[in-house]
């Protein structure tokens, strides 16, 4: 659950149009004008769509062996996000950039919380 709150996934796109293997740690990327979709070389994967200031994020964790699904809704330097999980699993956040930092607060229904902040020079603690 943790890596998928962050709604910030990261995606190193192989920029080919033949297929090429996977590293280990790298994903592979499609990009359509509407749409983002990875996959890793473990079968995880997911897709990023944007319409306005809302983003709907799903996808599959291998893991857990289970599918899960994420929206985002911005307003200005706030963004709020919900997610649910196949397992049953869901969560509540928010992001909000201060300057050069995004502050990162989350909550799930299993009982986890956290505080992540992130800044573009000395990344996130």
């Amino acid at each position: 659950m943790l890596a998928v709150t962050a709604a910030l996934p990261l995606c190193l796109s192989i920029a080919r149009t033949e297929a090429a293997p996977m590293s280990a740690g790298l994903a592979l990327c499609t990009r359509s004008a509407t749409l983002l979709a990875c996959g890793d070389a473990q079968g995880n994967y997911y897709s990023v769509r944007t319409e306005g200031s809302t983003t709907y994020l799903r996808g599959y964790e291998v893991t857990g062996k289970r599918l899960w699904s994420q929206t985002n809704s911005r307003y200005g330097q706030l963004t709020f996000y919900t997610g649910l999980a196949s397992d049953g699993e869901t969560w509540v956040g928010y992001s909000r950039k201060v300057g050069w930092t995004t502050l990162n607060r989350v909550s799930s229904s299993n009982g986890q919380r956290f505080s992540v902040r992130c800044n573009r020079l000395s990344g996130c603690d």
